[in-house]
């Protein structure tokens, strides 16, 4: 019994050694593992360092993507100068870009005849007086026979009225002569004039063929200056005097033509200011002038006609153009951009300008996210507040925002990486 004691007390001495000797040799392999080696200052030899300059190299790219002169004309990146617009309260708009009247013109023939030659095509600047086109007709060379005719009988008949007149005033001529030859006279004189007065119209000079001279075809001439819209003939066509050959218009005093609701009529009055885009040119804003309010309401929709001058006129608006507009009330300047310019990340936003302070790699553009606050939106431009440490002098991206912004989160993964 005793002996037994003896060798379990003698067991458990050693089962208490190996545990110790084992838990310090696991403590000594895990130090060697895991440590860093500790300089004399007890800072971590490459630590601390290694982890301070990566974190320095991330800074400085940060907030800032960089892509080749190719992959900006590829995503078809636009940049403009920031600037400041007029934002404000105001009455909103639509409406259409038209001609007066008088600024357009159809244009008939006054005789008929068949298309001999055409002169012009469609989009041509033509000059009022300009020659169109050619028409001939056999009525065209009978009425000018009809005028050398009529005109030589003139001569004669004036002759003939200016004798009788001689002797009817010392009494050797009877008055019924006098008055016959005065009639004749006078009637041919009226024809000739009114043949002298067709052909003027036709184009023909009526002293050319009073000499002798002929022409088979006539001139088609343009009223007023402009561009041609329309060429409604073929060569050898035949045209009526009710027939269009030709649609001309001059653009340059285009107008803005645009409906006012019944509520906002109080606020309208000859002289404001209005600005407008179109649906082509969304980022740019054309401005006007009211020209006058009209008197009578339209039915569908209820609201009034009002016209205004285009102060800034531009050959590329056309009439027939869809505008959207605001009539000045109360305008506060701000800076704008467009809204294609601004995206969104989370409830934050943010531009693109374009980062020139850093030297220019070869083919390489680099560009800057900011932060923005915004506030007035109005006709596609939205009001940007910049930090306050900003360049204000910049170009800023007003076109391929999300792009850009899509390889910064690339850039961003791909370093991550």
């Amino acid at each position: 019994m005793k002996n037994k004691a003896i060798a379990v007390t003698l067991f458990l001495a050693l089962t208490l050694v190996s545990t110790s000797c084992n838990e310090n040799a696991k403590g000594e392999l895990g130090h060697k593992e895991t440590t860093s080696e500790i300089t004399e200052n007890g800072e971590d030899s490459h630590g601390e360092e290694g982890h301070s300059e990566e974190e320095g190299g991330h800074e400085e790219e940060e907030n800032v993507v960089e892509i080749t002169e190719q992959q900006a004309e590829t995503i078809g990146l636009e940049m403009k100068a920031l600037e400041k617009r007029n934002l404000g309260n105001s009455i909103k708009v639509t409406g259409t870009l038209e001609l007066f009247p008088q600024d357009k013109a159809n244009i008939s023939p006054f005789i008929g005849g068949n298309v001999s030659s055409i002169k012009v095509i469609p989009g041509d600047n033509v000059r009022k007086g300009q020659v169109l086109a050619y028409i001939e007709h056999p009525d065209i060379i009978a009425m000018q026979q009809e005028f050398q005719e009529k005109n030589d009988e003139l001569v004669f008949l004036k002759q003939d009225f200016e004798r009788k007149q001689t002797l009817y005033d010392k009494g050797v001529s009877s008055g019924k002569d006098f008055q016959m030859a005065q009639s004749k006279f006078r009637s041919t004189t009226s024809s000739v004039n009114g043949l002298k007065a067709k052909l003027r119209l036709l184009g023909i000079n009526p002293n050319k063929v009073a000499e002798g001279e002929l022409f088979s075809a006539v001139p088609i001439t343009t009223p007023i200056s402009g561009y041609v819209d329309e060429v409604t003939i073929s060569l050898g066509d035949y045209v009526g005097t009710q027939s269009k050959m030709f649609s001309i218009s001059d653009n340059s005093k285009i107008y803005l033509n645009f409906k006012v609701y019944e509520k906002d009529i109080r606020k309208i009055q000859k002289g404001q200011q209005i600005y407008f885009s179109t649906a082509s040119r969304t980022d740019e804003l054309l401005k006007a002038t009211v020209r006058s309010v009209g008197k009578t309401f339209e039915t569908d929709p209820k609201a009034l006609e009002v016209l205004a001058d285009i102060e800034n006129k531009d050959k590329n608006l056309l009439p027939g153009m869809y505008v959207e507009g605001r009539i000045v009330q109360g305008e506060k300047s701000a800076f704008a951009v467009p809204e294609a310019a601004i995206f969104q990340n989370g409830e934050q936003s943010f531009i693109f300008i374009l980062d020139e302070d850093k030297k220019k790699e070869a083919n390489k553009m680099k560009f800057k996210m900011i932060a923005v606050t915004i506030g007035l939106t109005d006709l596609g431009f939205v009001e940007v507040n910049l930090p306050a440490d900003a360049n204000q002098d910049v170009k800023l991206v007003t076109k391929g925002a999300y792009t850009l912004s899509s390889e910064m989160v690339k850039g961003e993964l791909e370093h991550g990486h």
